[in-house]
């Protein structure tokens, strides 16, 4: 049984930072893409950044480089997101994804990743 599990989460005013962690359970050894994607009330779920998990190429959405960071521990089965100098606008419910077995192209669409992890709340204060 696959599982992710997002920690993390939580209160920081705008420029701060927080690391989300993803512990990975149950998934087959091999590569396939891990994503972050989060979610804001009212809106769509959209796409953050994207990783290998073997090999480590990643892909960014434009509204976050240059400040999100991810990264992957494979002997730890964790993926990472590193986020600095936070906006009110990164406020919403984010998410650790994963595709199947094999699926490396690192997507931006959330009907492309097959499991999903409960999501961890980030609020950032102006």
């Amino acid at each position: 049984q696959v599982q992710l599990v997002e920690f993390g989460g939580g209160s920081v005013q705008a420029g701060g930072s927080l690391r989300l962690s993803c512990a990975a359970s149950g998934l087959a050894s091999g590569n396939r893409a891990m994503g972050w994607f989060r979610q804001a009330p009212g809106k769509e779920r959209e796409f953050v950044g994207a990783i290998t998990w073997i090999g480590g190429s990643i892909s960014y959405a434009d509204s976050v480089k240059g400040r999100f960071t991810i990264s992957r521990d494979n002997a730890k089965k964790t993926l990472y997101l590193q986020m600095d100098s936070l906006k009110p606008e990164d406020t919403a419910v984010y998410y650790c994804a994963a595709r199947r077995l094999a699926s490396m192209p690192l997507t931006i669409t959330p009907g492309s990743y097959a499991y999903w992890g409960q999501g961890t709340q980030v609020t950032v204060s102006s």
